[in-house]
Formats: structure tokens, C-alpha cells, sequence
């Protein structure tokens, strides 16, 4: 690493297929376009897993292995020598010559049509590639080098609205709370990378929250619903099941303050926790209680954040 914080590497192959779940083939040069991916690329789209890359060490690794693989094969656009990406923080800015990517995820599920697992019986790609979105398009080919630069400390923090709800995820019910929860967020600066509808099972919940701290890193998760008495009402068991620690601080504080409008408020059993650099917390079902629950915590919730981030230090209260 540079003192800079950027890192060089070299491309070694730009690849493409006609289809999801097919190895991917070598191609002169790869026509990169902004908001969507490369040209002609099956996993091309308005998401954020439009360009892949993978380290060419880890290929070489695998290949001294005696698997054999050629460029492509583990379904990677970009195949780079001299940088791991790994190891680089969700966030990265990657350039190479006019086009500019970001990272938007680390790893992912392998699934079972996986060309290379069946032919070989192992990937690399959910355990050491990388995505990224296009910010910035033009033409990438093989001897290109491209730079890794670390996301700046001061960036915007991501966030994730998750809504719990049987009854909203199967669409007989609108939706209300996730998006006041996403509206408060975007005008407090966040950053929303995704909003998802799950019903209530917890299953589908946790693996939710370790996908988005595992691989989107996102900084701050907040669901909504499934807080209550019910016996279908277990996000706050989900919660704690993924945590590392506790935050405790934060769902008392919004029991306390919700305490003023309603002495129902002590019903509801959220929890606020942390995973890895992740703050997850629990808020109510209805937007209103929404609304009310991130107005008491959202000044807090910065400095925070930023403890998380590693950006601020935790000082004692000067008198």
C-alpha cells in the first residue's frame, strides 16, 4: 500500500458471457457503461453487482492446485493482477483509464447452476471476488493498469431499511413504514443501498443482516415490525442472534422517549446491536412510530457511526 492509500494493479483479462450461470469468455476490450455494466454482459443491469473482479493471484493459487481454469471461468469480468481485493473496504474507488467503478460488494452465495463447481466441485468467486457499480463508463482491455484508492473517511454512511412483515411481503400491504424510514435517512445524508420486504421469518431476516454487514458493509441496518407480542413477531431474536455486541442504550432510550405518547410503548421489545462495523436497530411497525423512533436517535446515531467507522475517537463528557 502507498502512503497515498492506492493501490496499482494490472488487468489481465476483460471477460463477458451471453448468460447468467455460464463461464465467462476472454474479449478484446470491454465498452463500459455508467449506471449499468459492461456492454453485452449477462449481469449487466440497474443493480449493484454490474461489474465483477477477481484477484489473477488467487486464480494462480487455485490453479497450482491442478484445477486448470481458464480467464473467465469463475465468472469474472475483470481479472487483475497486483491487487486483492478481498481485503479492500466496500466503498472503493477503482479507475482505469477513463472508466470509474465502485465497490459495492465482497463475495456472494454460490449458487447451484455454477458452471466452474460443477465441472471442477470448487469457486473462488463467493469467497474472493468483488462487485462494483459503474460510475464513470468508457473501454477497459487486458494490460490496462487500474488503481484501487480507499473510500474517504468523511463519505456519506450506507444504510439498509428492512420492513417485516408477512402480510407486506406478500403485497396485501402497502408498504409505508420502510419508506419513512428511507425518507428520514436520505434527508439526514444517508446513503439508502437497499430496502427490502421480508415476511416474518427469521431465518430469511438473519441472513439478511449477514449478507448486508458481511458483504455490503453497510454502516447502520434498521428494520421495522415484528417487535410486538406475537408469537410471529421474532426480529429482535434475529437481531440478536447475528450480533457481536450490544447496544442497549438505543432501544431504551426510544422506549423512554416513546413512553410520552404511549404507555404502550413498553411492548415493544427491540434491540439495538452491532455486527462487525454495523449498527442494527429495531424500530416499530407503524411509520409514525417510525418517524418518532429516528427522530430521537438520529443526532446520536453519527458520532456513533463514526466510532464504528474508526473516524472518531470516544472522549469522555467535559464538564
Amino acid at each position: 500500500m502507498e502512503k497515498d492509500s492506492i493501490y496499482k494493479g494490472i488487468v489481465r483479462a476483460v471477460c463477458t458471457s451471453p448468460a447468467k450461470g455460464t463461464e465467462k469468455k476472454p474479449v478484446e476490450e470491454g465498452h463500459f457503461i455508467a449506471g449499468f455494466g459492461i456492454e453485452r454482459d449477462a449481469h449487466a443491469g440497474k443493480w449493484h453487482r454490474q461489474v465483477s473482479l477477481l484477484s489473477y493471484d488467487k486464480v494462480e493459487d487455485f490453479n497450482a492446485k491442478g484445477a486448470g481454469v481458464t480467464d473467465g471461468a469463475f465468472g469474472e469480468n475483470l481479472l487483475v493482477e497486483g491487487i486483492d481485493f478481498k481485503n479492500l473496504p466496500v466503498g472503493t474507488i477503482l479507475r482505469a483509464g477513463s472508466v470509474v467503478l465502485k465497490m459495492t460488494q465482497i463475495g456472494k452465495e454460490c449458487h447451484e447452476s455454477c458452471a466452474i463447481r460443477k465441472r471442477v466441485g470448487d469457486c473462488i468467486m463467493p469467497r474472493e471476488g468483488v462487485f462494483a457499480e459503474v460510475l464513470e463508463g468508457g473501454i477497459i482491455k487486458a494490460g490496462d493498469e487500474i488503481y484501487a484508492e480507499l473510500p474517504a473517511e468523511d463519505r456519506p454512511f450506507t444504510a439498509a431499511v428492512i420492513t417485516v412483515s408477512d402480510k407486506g411481503s406478500r403485497g396485501e400491504r402497502k408498504d409505508e413504514s420502510g419508506p419513512a424510514a428511507a425518507d428520514m435517512l436520505k434527508e439526514a445524508g444517508y446513503e439508502i443501498t437497499e430496502m427490502l420486504i421480508l415476511p416474518d421469518e427469521p431465518a430469511l431476516l438473519k441472513n439478511a443482516f449477514i449478507r448486508l454487514v458481511d458483504r455490503r458493509q453497510v454502516d447502520l441496518i434498521v428494520t421495522s415490525g415484528g417487535t410486538g407480542f406475537s408469537l410471529r413477531d421474532q426480529t429482535p431474536e434475529a437481531t440478536l442472534a447475528v450480533a457481536d455486541r450490544l447496544a442497549p442504550g438505543i432501544s431504551e432510550y426510544i422506549r423512554m422517549r416513546s413512553m410520552e405518547k404511549t404507555n404502550r410503548a413498553m411492548l415493544s421489545r427491540g434491540v439495538s446491536v452491532i455486527r462487525k462495523q454495523t449498527l442494527i436497530v429495531n424500530l416499530p411497525g407503524s411509520p409514525r412510530a417510525v418517524r418518532e423512533s429516528l427522530e430521537f436517535i438520529l443526532d446520536s446515531l453519527d458520532h456513533g457511526l463514526k466510532i464504528l467507522r474508526g473516524s472518531a475517537s470516544e472522549c469522555a463528557r467535559k464538564e
